[in-house]
């Protein structure tokens, strides 16, 4: 009587992709924008939850920290930053730009 086992190895290798969608959200309402005249600087001392999102989070976060801080304005105008790198990555960063603020919301005649 002769037995007989049979094993087999396989691997199994899965990949995806992911791909970008056009997604747009228009609206044909419109607003006015007040500019501050005063030219706002702010340092941001991240934290490692921010750093760990990337450059772009880094970034994107000190705009967002820097309007919370000067009045809670909607957009920086003219936004430039200043980012000291290490190994690619941003260490500090510091945000410059004028602070504005959406206003007279109207909807637009049809």
């Amino acid at each position: 009587m002769a037995l007989m086992a049979s094993t087999s190895c396989s691997t199994v290798k899965k990949t995806s992709t992911t791909q970008d969608v056009a997604t747009e959200l228009t609206s044909d309402n419109t607003a006015g924008l007040a500019v501050s005249n005063q030219k706002i600087s702010f340092y941001y001392k991240f934290p490692k939850s921010v750093r760990r999102g990337g450059n772009k989070s880094i970034i994107a976060t000190a705009v967002s920290e820097a309007l919370k801080a000067n009045g809670n304005a909607d957009v920086m105008v003219h936004m430039q930053y200043d980012a000291r790198y290490k190994r690619g990555k941003i260490r500090e960063i510091t945000v410059t730009g004028y602070p504005a603020t959406y206003k007279n919301f109207k909807e637009a005649s049809r």
